[in-house]
């Protein structure tokens, strides 16, 4: 049944909203296809022109990724996709917006992460850039050296990194830095900058969420990328749930006059049409590229489409949320303290798992990435329970249940772990593509980010949204790639203002600020 969704339902009440933007684009219309946060993201730039916005979604609600439901049972909060979000808080587009005043709250656990090691205590990464450096040991100066750069820089880099690669960036100097630390594999850049097991195991999980081998080149873009969000902004995680970003996204549509319609797949676009038969000013589209091509049809040229037709998915993932009798065993109590852990040992470890994925096979340790939202957002879970988010790298395709796989890596650092397993939910690659079409294969990035389609998103072009006239790809297989921070929405609604002749809106961004964090429960 198609539902509408002016507002998101727990809006706060006496939050006063924004005045409409002039109508610089009144009597033209936008329609959206998908409503995940690249959708959203385009569907209120287009909003904030003055164009009359209606978002297509599937699902029975808006968010795609970010939805958030009571799937361990009553008093349970899981974010059925993304959990953890350094680059929502450091998002350009989303903090031009403000979300803040329609509910969003960013909670920031005492640690951004922690990387736990056999038998030896875990590598830990500080807030602080100096804390990190000085429990590093041996290899602190190095650390510093590598990540800090990229810290003093993160107001530069981070615009530059969250669009097309193929522009003129407007800091060159502050990128070139960044970049020229990023250009060689993570293994290697690891074995020469650090001596310590630790420090490289640390590394090599952050240069991971490339979800690409780590002996390929440019891992240690990611490695350096994700470090430097650690110390800069933090890795926190949105109280009360993912879909917190997504309602905050509706509300801020709806205050420029735009709608979430749910329940209503398009299949065609001549859905999209008017009762006069007129298609849309704009069409986006938030899917992949094979879901384009289906979509338009003729409407694309021969060159797009070819270019489309070639776009490869991912590694998928795994997921597996818990809900636990109590916190997680760390062998390391420190671990407690971090909203996210990554468990996968060495970096031998880890680069041998990411390896087996990308040559189809299912490594028997795989790279886990574990959160630990209800520790520090109490909402999540009811009381003396802990609700606990997984997920692990496998192959494309994979069919096998993975479960115990990651069950036996958190337990290799927590033991006991298995026996404070209340109930759980697996979530294979084929349970989250159902889910969210998107995923295609549990691919969460919205394609393989190896070779050239790091920066060649979605095809070989300098106009990368742009798929014919008054048609756009805004989703994550469009730079700068997955993760939620609705840059390719922002983009993609800008290229297409361009088109009309309008000026898109400036992104005004809040200051990256420096919040406290949330002392662990047992640390008080």
């Amino acid at each position: 049944m198609t539902q509408r969704h002016p507002l998101p339902h727990h809006r706060p009440t006496g939050v006063p909203l924004p005045r409409r933007t002039p109508v610089r684009g009144a009597g033209r219309t936008a329609a959206v296809v998908g409503s995940c946060p690249n959708g959203l993201a385009a569907a209120v730039a287009l909003a904030q022109a003055g164009l009359e916005v209606t978002v297509h979604e599937a699902a029975s609600s808006p968010g795609g990724a970010l939805r958030s439901a009571p799937a361990l049972g009553p008093g349970t909060v899981v974010d059925l996709g993304a959990g953890v979000h350094p680059f929502g808080v450091a998002s350009p587009f989303f903090r031009s917006l403000g979300l803040e005043r329609h509910g969003l709250e960013w909670v920031h656990p005492d640690l951004p992460l922690a990387h736990p090691l056999e038998d030896r205590p875990a590598a830990l990464l500080h807030r602080d850039l100096q804390q990190t450096a000085e429990g590093l040991g041996p290899d602190g100066a190095a650390w510093r050296r590598l990540i800090g750069p990229a810290v003093a820089d993160f107001d530069r880099i981070v615009p530059a990194v969250l669009g097309p690669m193929l522009r003129v960036p407007r800091h060159p100097v502050a990128l070139a830095r960044f970049g020229l630390r990023g250009l060689s594999p993570a293994t290697l850049l690891s074995r020469a900058a650090f001596r310590e097991d630790a420090t490289r195991a640390l590394f090599a999980g952050l240069a991971a969420h490339s979800v690409m081998p780590l002996h390929h080149p440019l891992t240690s873009v990611f490695g350096v990328l994700f470090g430097a969000a650690g110390h800069a902004v933090g890795w926190p995680v949105a109280r009360g749930g993912s879909q917190a970003i997504a309602d905050a996204l509706v509300a801020e549509l709806a205050a420029h006059g735009g709608r979430v319609v749910t329940g209503c797949p398009v299949t065609d676009l001549r859905q999209l049409a008017d009762a006069h038969g007129r298609a849309p000013d704009v069409t986006m589209l938030d899917t992949t590229p094979a879901a384009a091509v289906a979509l338009a049809g003729d409407r694309l040229g021969d060159t797009v489409r070819t270019g489309l037709q070639a776009w490869r998915h991912g590694p998928g993932l795994y997921k597996v949320d818990y809900l636990l009798d109590g916190p997680v065993p760390w062998a390391d109590p420190r671990v407690a303290g971090a909203g996210t852990v990554h468990v996968g040992g060495t970096m031998e470890e880890l680069a041998t798992a990411e390896g087996a994925t990308h040559r189809g096979q299912d490594p028997e340790r795989p790279f886990v990435l574990v959160a630990q939202q209800s520790l520090f957002d109490a909402g999540r879970a009811p009381q003396g329970k802990t609700v606990l988010y997984a997920y692990a790298h496998l192959a494309p395709g994979t069919r096998q249940a993975a479960g115990p796989l990651i069950d036996a890596q958190i337990e290799r650092f927590a033991p006991g772990f298995r026996d404070r397993v209340v109930a759980r939910v697996n979530s294979s690659p084929a349970d989250l593509q159902a889910r969210n079409a998107n995923l295609v294969g549990g691919d969460v990035v919205g394609g393989s980010m190896a070779g050239t389609q790091l920066v060649l998103r979605p095809r070989p072009t300098l106009s990368p949204y742009d798929l014919g006239p008054g048609l756009y790809l805004c989703s994550a297989s469009a730079p700068p790639g997955g993760g939620v921070h609705g840059m390719a929405g922002a983009h993609a609604a800008a290229a297409a203002l361009r088109d009309l002749g309008l000026t898109p809106e400036p992104l005004t961004p809040s200051p990256m600020t420096t919040p406290v964090p949330i002392p662990h429960p047992r640390s008080r």
